[in-house]
């Protein structure tokens, strides 16, 4: 058990070292950047595009903070503005496929997922649920109700914002060393008491559907319940030790770009209003169809190759 534990501290501790190289700059220059013009030029720049999507241009603005920062950034910014339901659902659809890019993107690369594969998805999938509820869905023109949320702080000075930008980075990579450390110790000592190995083989048969190998099920599951970031640290171990694929690698991020952290990021939805139940079947099935076809279309691919090898042999 001791031996479990110092493996899985130095495994976590790896983990976010090498996460955290990712999370300090960006978090840093995403900071900085709210006291400067640069955000709302981009803000500027979106919003004739928003009425495509069924929203008014001053969407833009927790569309752009969530895209940057995260959900929570991006509530405070929808309880700026007067909207509809149906246009905070809207919102609420795009940022659950589409949000914090810079990061959970980066972290995703660190597994081994191309970029264009991670941006083609997420943003994809938010741009087509935009599309898709605001022909379909003809009701919720209500107005939406929340409680506010502080905005962010007023902060003057060049120095005072670049010691906010860094607390915020070194906050953000001490918020993910207190759940990847001890989840790494977790999975080390549920490995070495062969649980993992029970758990893979009750999953089976739905990582099979997934088109998955079973040894894929714990980085999916720890993805899916606590987040991209907290399941590409569980990820790059399993691909050291576990011998995931590049291919399953792949596979289960693009059901978790889709669906990941289902907890938090719908119960977050709540106090807008918004009906938090269709946004995570929404996700959940958008997900799982997505993952079924491309896994069909890989491994149908594989077999063609492998047979057209054989073949020319």
């Amino acid at each position: 058990m001791i031996d479990s534990v110092k493996k899985g501290l130095l495994s976590g501790i790896s983990t976010t070292w090498s996460l955290g190289k990712v999370i300090f700059p960006v978090t840093l220059i995403v900071t900085v950047l709210q006291y400067t013009p640069v955000l709302p030029y981009i803000i500027n720049l979106i919003a004739p595009l928003m009425n495509l999507i069924g929203l008014p241009g001053d969407a833009a603005i927790p569309l752009v903070l969530g895209n940057f920062l995260n959900l929570y950034a991006a509530i405070a910014g929808i309880l700026t503005l007067d909207l509809t339901v149906k246009e905070v659902f809207i919102i609420a659809m795009m940022l659950s496929f589409s949000h914090n890019l810079l990061i959970e993107s980066g972290v995703a690369m660190k597994t081994g997922v191309k970029l264009w594969v991670i941006l083609t998805v997420r943003i994809g999938l938010a741009l087509l649920s935009a599309v898709v509820i605001n022909l379909v869905w003809q009701g919720g023109s209500e107005m939406a109700q929340g409680t506010a949320i502080g905005k962010a702080a007023e902060i003057n000075g060049t120095g005072a914002i670049l010691l906010h930008g860094v607390i915020q980075a070194l906050s953000g990579i001490g918020q993910l060393a207190i759940i990847v450390i001890p989840l790494m110790v977790a999975v080390q000592i549920m490995k070495d008491l062969k649980w993992l190995e029970a758990f893979s083989k009750a999953l089976a048969p739905f990582m099979k559907v997934l088109g998955m190998k079973p040894n894929a099920s714990m980085p999916f599951v720890t993805g899916l319940t606590l987040g991209l970031a907290y399941g590409a640290g569980v990820m790059i171990q399993a691909a050291k030790e576990d011998n995931v694929s590049k291919k399953d690698m792949t596979i289960a991020f693009i059901f978790l770009v889709a669906c990941h952290a289902v907890v938090e990021d719908t119960l977050i939805f709540i106090p807008l209003g918004i009906p938090v139940l269709p946004l995570l079947l929404i996700r959940l099935l958008t997900a799982i169809v997505l993952t079924m076809v491309v896994a069909y279309i890989w491994n149908r691919t594989d077999r063609v190759q492998r047979k057209e090898a054989v073949y020319e042999q």
